[in-house]
């Protein structure tokens, strides 16, 4: 280490003399002493370590200070904050998927503060199964004679498929296998149940024959996998579900599908088409459904699994169950959800009621939007706001070929500030605000905005001008 080098090292200022500081000392109360503490050595070791690789010549206390205020002010923060959704993406994955409905956010408070009946019997006044507060609902909403739901749908299928078919063979179209996000692939899910994986068709085209031919002493179940994001079009078909149960159960096995997303409803009249309902798929035949709670569904998350009763019961008593159970939070807010939907008040819940929004009622929420922006906003500042159609889309996987027609609010900001800073700017703010940039504007998607958002985000228009 060069004279220079240990010099400049030692004009670091001592841990000591920075937890004196009165600015330092006012995180104590969010972050802890002990925390601020190991915060304040992080930033100063990495000042060490430039300084020894040359990257930092001499010590500049006020660029110090900045970075532990930096570091400070980030830890002091809940990473996990309320965002405001003006993407236009309904089913936004990176947002957290669909809200809830303020009956299952009730729910979900009522059994998160006190004791409940999670796995209690009040009648018998002994133990009970967790699963049988939504059972029964799932099995109203979808005509399914048992039903099971795990953490999430990937959870779903790889249980399914190792209680099941984990000693033999499945059939799948080459067509169905799917990779749907953060590398989740049928044929990985596939190896890690211990079933191996016979691959029938092409592509584009699968016909009964093929299932048919593929068939053999080993084979378990054949396996139907939605392709939610994503289609094929032109030269293409595949066997229909009740030619494929007909064929499996004519030969004693199971058909199993995958939906994906999964929906009690059938959307094909907000012109919606191409993903079929989970009870559909029971009427069909199919023997077991697995599909998610918190996307279409607009529910928490959760795989669901409906089918056979006998099916069923071989699942629950399956050891790998225990490892991938929902909590108690989780099954009211499940509950809370079937609930809405038994008794058919579907506007009721955020997801659908997005997807149902009629264009008319968004273009005049638009309009008020902009309105009250430009109120605070005068275009002489350069600011300059107009309401415009959008396109916006369901997410989540679920139909990636359709568009819904919406309004948005198309802000574009003083030259000197541009669309980029501008979005990172609302970004900051709390809640954050989460936009599309287009061209020289920031486009605001009514749709996804939940309400009341509107006037969260006008409140906030005067702080725009300090940008």
């Amino acid at each position: 280490m060069s004279e220079d080098v240990s010099r400049y090292l030692r004009n670091i200022p001592s841990m000591d003399k920075i937890l004196s500081l009165e600015w330092v000392q006012d995180y104590y109360p969010m972050i802890g002493r002990k925390a601020v503490k190991s915060l304040i050595e992080s930033v100063l070791d990495d000042w060490r370590l430039s300084m020894l690789s040359g990257e930092i010549k001499e010590v500049d206390i006020e660029r110090l200070m900045s970075d532990v205020k930096r570091t400070l002010e980030k830890s002091s923060k809940k990473s996990m904050r309320p965002v405001i959704n003006a993407t236009g993406v309904i089913v936004h994955t990176n947002l957290g998927r669909s809200c809830l409905a303020d009956e299952a956010i009730a729910a979900v408070h009522d059994a998160s503060r006190c004791y409940t009946n999670l796995e209690y019997d009040l009648e018998a006044g002994k133990r009970g199964h967790r699963y049988d507060h939504v059972e029964w609902l799932l099995c109203q909403l979808t005509g399914a004679e048992a039903a099971l739901v795990v953490n999430n749908n990937a959870s779903a299928v790889l249980m399914c498929l190792t209680a099941l078919a984990s000693d033999g063979e499945i059939i799948i179209s080459r067509g169905e296998l799917i990779e749907i996000g953060e590398s989740f692939r049928i044929p990985d899910i596939m190896a890690l149940s211990g079933a191996k994986m016979v691959e029938v068709g092409t592509t584009n085209r699968t016909h009964l024959y093929d299932y048919e031919r593929a068939i053999t002493e080993e084979t378990r179940l054949i396996l139907k996998v939605h392709p939610s994001n994503y289609r094929i079009v032109g030269f293409h078909s595949e066997v229909g579900r009740e030619d494929l149960t007909n064929l499996a159960h004519s030969r004693g096995l199971l058909v199993m599908e995958d939906l994906g997303s999964g929906t009690l409803v059938d959307l094909s009249t907000y012109e919606l088409k191409g993903e079929p309902t989970i009870g559909q798929c029971i009427k069909d035949g199919v023997d077991i459904v697995t599909f998610s709670g918190d996307k279409l569904l607009g529910g928490p998350q959760i795989g669901g699994i409906v089918g056979k009763k006998d099916i069923i019961s071989k699942l629950k008593k399956h050891p790998m169950l225990r490892a991938l159970r929902v909590d108690k939070m989780t099954l009211a807010a499940l509950e809370a959800t079937l609930r809405i939907y038994l008794r058919e008040e579907h506007s009721k819940i955020p997801t659908l009621a997005m997807l149902m929004a009629d264009p008319k009622d968004l273009k005049m929420r638009a309009a008020n939007l902009a309105n009250s922006l430009r109120e605070s906003l005068r275009s002489e500042e350069g600011w300059n706001i107009d309401v415009i159609e959008v396109k916006d889309v369901v997410g989540g996987g679920a139909f990636p070929d359709d568009e819904l027609s919406g309004f948005g609010v198309a802000i574009a900001p003083p030259e000197e500030i541009g669309p980029s800073k501008f979005a990172a700017f609302l970004r900051q703010l709390e809640p954050s605000v989460i936009a599309n940039v287009d061209q020289e504007r920031v486009i605001l998607h009514v749709r996804t905005m939940r309400p009341g958002e509107d006037d969260l985000l006008i409140s906030k228009a005067e702080t725009w001008r300090n940008i």
